[in-house]
């Protein structure tokens, strides 16, 4: 009896995390505002800023789109790995929605994480790259070095995965 209580007290608890997904949606909002607001500065000066400055803009806009993405992803499949399963208007398949979505758990997730940030840190040294006559060489080693700590995880995230998905087949 008490085993029992305990279990569905546990599993029940689950739901503590839909508040945390629901607030992922606030930080897009958050997200959205700043993009509209890079964007509309961007337009207003691109006569003004030399291609080089419009570059780095334009890779701020990628940085941030790269980051939403993120957001909706962990948003939507961490809701459903953890809490409960999305369910579709009944005119849309699940397919058409979202390709990944049911199909994407939480090993796949940190994988698709890792390369989530990957990428925005290579738009981000992109950015050091381009602007590197005003940045220091022992910083944009540190970057450089960073980044390739953000790869090499990446590498080993996948490697694990492939290892332990070898091992759970056999």
């Amino acid at each position: 009896m008490i085993e029992r209580t305990l279990e569905r007290l546990l599993f029940a608890s689950r739901w503590l995390l839909a508040p945390v997904y629901l607030g992922l949606s606030l930080a897009l909002v958050a997200l959205g505002v700043k993009f509209f607001q890079e964007a509309w500065h961007a337009l207003s000066q691109v006569h003004l800023v030399p291609e080089s400055d419009l570059v780095l803009t334009l890779l701020a806009l990628i940085d941030i789109v790269l980051v939403g993405g993120l957001i909706v992803m962990v948003m939507l499949s961490g809701y459903e790995n953890f809490v409960s399963r999305i369910d579709i208007n009944q005119g849309e398949s699940r397919e058409a929605a979202l390709g990944w979505l049911g199909k994407l758990d939480a090993g796949g997730l940190k994988l698709k994480v890792a390369a989530s940030i990957v990428a925005i840190s290579s738009i981000h040294l992109l950015r050091v790259f381009m602007n590197a006559m005003q940045t220091p060489n022992e910083k944009i080693l540190w970057y450089v070095v960073l980044h390739l700590t953000f790869v090499v995880s990446a590498v080993l995230l996948a490697v694990m995965d492939r290892v332990t998905g070898t091992a759970k087949k056999a």
